[in-house]
């Protein structure tokens, strides 16, 4: 990693397998005909690579295993100007992979969390150090380190003058024990789903779980799919709908719409404006299966934002 990176993305790197077709499993040893087909997952790395498609010179921390996987996806990345120099290479565990079975109205994840959890946080504060505007930190439950040491990231990109946001995504416990340093964060980006499990009470109301969230200071942007997003800031409360939008799968959607955020807020865009063009990075990113072929450049998400503010 070289110096002065806009961003540096911390969480997990992996390959997708994407499985399409009749993916109900049928066990007693039944064979089924399905297409699959292998892309760049994990959503530190999808939203790393959306930030450098929209001109952000970008670096992720991760670890994968030695193996054909690992490399393959280290190439991904590179091959889409994310600098992998804080990716470590774990010669004792595998290559973390998720199984995507894809059906028209929703999707299951199947991860084998391999290399992930060996996210070295000393080596991601060591690159904060070096020079950085901004440190996105995503998955935060399916990396144990992360979870405990995440404090230590955001201490340091204090003292580096640079700014957090935060994409917990899932718990595949279902517990949803928030970190006590993530309210501590200046940009939350949850899912509605995510929301409402993180805050306090709230009983199913997304604005008060919105504001909870906000309490301690952070921007908090909630992700709501094709009902567009809902954004609280201290009193300021924003909604904007999405752009319509279709496409293979919604893989990746919400990690592009946090690359789309993150570029907004540090070219220092009115909120509404910010939120709007990463309702456009989302949208945009269906247009191809899986979390990356699809994903926007920035003259690509400006413009459906300047669509989509004409037409409010």
């Amino acid at each position: 990693m070289t110096d002065a990176f806009d961003v540096l993305a911390v969480g997990d790197l992996n390959p997708d397998l994407l499985v399409t077709g009749d993916v109900t499993p049928r066990f007693g040893q039944a064979e089924q005909d399905v297409s699959a087909r292998l892309t760049l997952g994990g959503s530190a790395a999808i939203f790393a690579a959306g930030a450098a498609r929209l001109g952000l010179r970008t670096a992720i921390a991760a670890t994968v295993g030695d193996d054909d996987l690992g490399r393959a996806t280290r190439a991904m990345l590179a091959a889409r100007d994310v600098d992998v120099g804080v990716v470590a290479v774990d010669p004792s565990r595998p290559t973390g992979l998720s199984i995507n079975l894809q059906r028209d109205d929703d999707r299951a994840i199947l991860t084998d969390r391999g290399a992930i959890p060996a996210l070295d946080v000393a080596a991601a504060v060591a690159a904060v150090q070096r020079g950085v505007r901004h440190v996105h930190l995503a998955s935060v439950f399916l990396v144990p380190a992360l979870a405990k040491h995440g404090g230590a990231l955001l201490a340091a990109a204090r003292r580096a003058g640079a700014t957090v946001s935060v994409d917990t995504n899932f718990d595949p416990s279902g517990a949803f024990a928030a970190p006590v340093w993530l309210r501590d964060a200046d940009v939350l980006v949850p899912n509605e789903a995510e929301a409402l499990a993180l805050a306090h009470g709230g009983d199913g109301d997304l604005l008060a779980a919105a504001r909870d969230l906000a309490s301690g200071g952070a921007l908090v942007a909630v992700k709501r799919g094709a009902a567009g997003a809902l954004a609280v800031r201290g009193n300021e409360v924003v909604e904007v709908p999405a752009p319509a939008a279709t496409g293979p799968d919604s893989v990746g959607a919400g990690d592009a719409f946090d690359a789309g955020l993150v570029w907004a807020l540090l070219d220092e865009r009115p909120l509404a404006e910010a939120l709007g063009l990463a309702c456009a990075c989302g949208a945009l990113s269906l247009r191809a299966a899986g979390g990356v072929d699809g994903q926007a450049t920035l003259d690509e998400a400006l413009r459906l934002a300047a669509e989509l503010r004409s037409a409010q």
